[in-house]
């Protein structure tokens, strides 16, 4: 058994995505090995990002900075017709490294399995739809959602939900393979589902 301070630490690790009890364990010796300034250092820069870090109030990107909005949605180049529906904060970088793209994003905060109330409740289904009602510039929603299973099932919700705002309605291209996510495709395939979005 753990001393009380040691099990406390693997526990709050083991909450993080795909952290088990074995790999939170590493986690935690590993710091114990760390000199008292190392530790300041991470304690400090946790503590930074949520003093630091907001979400934009567009598209939910994080970001740091005076402005309400984040770089991508300030900046006057980008498209204002296009808006990209991604899973979370990870699928929006690798999508904005294939330089393919110039509109605008929205991170709708992740996916359903089931079509219940509480689980879609979760989603930003309702924050999206105020966004493409008050911009009417915008004339077409990208559905980038990781094709998995409950990427599936949350992209023809959207569908669905969108369609009575009589706006273009496109999904990614099948360059990515099924149960593959975004935030691990390489760019060139990403382009390609970009280009080819039906």
């Amino acid at each position: 058994m753990y001393s009380p301070s040691i099990q406390k630490l693997i526990d709050l690790f083991s909450k993080f995505p795909t952290v088990g009890p074995r790999t939170a364990s590493r986690f935690v010796f590993y710091l114990l090995r760390l000199q008292k300034e190392e530790i300041k250092e991470l304690v400090s820069a946790i503590s930074n990002l949520k003093e630091k870090v907001k979400l934009c109030n567009f598209c939910f990107k994080p970001f740091e900075g005076e402005d309400e909005l984040c770089e991508i949605c300030r900046d006057p180049r980008r498209n204002k017709a296009l808006i990209c529906v991604v899973e979370k904060e990870t699928d929006l970088i690798p999508i904005e490294k294939t330089k393919k793209y110039q509109g605008l994003y929205f991170i709708l905060g992740g996916t359903v399995s089931t079509l219940k109330k509480a689980d879609i409740e979760k989603l930003r289904i309702k924050e999206l739809e105020e966004r493409v009602k008050s911009h009417p510039e915008i004339k077409e929603i990208i559905i980038a959602i990781n094709p998995t299973t409950e990427g599936e099932v949350t992209a023809l919700y959207l569908e669905r939900t969108l369609k009575p705002l009589n706006k273009k309605i496109t999904r990614l291209g099948r360059g990515l393979p099924t149960g593959g996510e975004l935030e691990y495709a390489d760019e060139e395939t990403l382009s390609s589902a970009l280009e080819s979005r039906r």
